[in-house]
């Protein structure tokens, strides 16, 4: 039964040097390397807008967080009124 796990957690490890080496040739076979330089923008600029999606997440959370009970249910009452 372990050897079974171990065959399973190996087949999820990153990848080494030769399988990166594998990986960026597939790109650029690929996408050619006149388009690597956009496509990598385009995943700076897909990353970046995460972060900024996940720190506006991070903000609202905390404000909640740190709002008080009364705050809370008086903007409550209004809402409903």
């Amino acid at each position: 039964m372990q050897l079974l796990f171990l065959k399973s957690d190996l087949l999820f490890t990153m990848p080494g040097g030769a399988e990166w080496i594998l990986i960026f040739l597939a790109i650029l076979l690929f996408f050619g390397g006149k388009k690597i330089p956009d496509l990598m923008r385009g995943i700076g600029r897909g990353i970046k807008e995460f972060n900024n999606a996940k720190a506006k997440v991070e903000s609202e959370i905390q404000a909640g967080m740190n709002e008080s009970p009364k705050t809370a249910s008086a903007e409550t009452a209004k809402q409903s009124a």
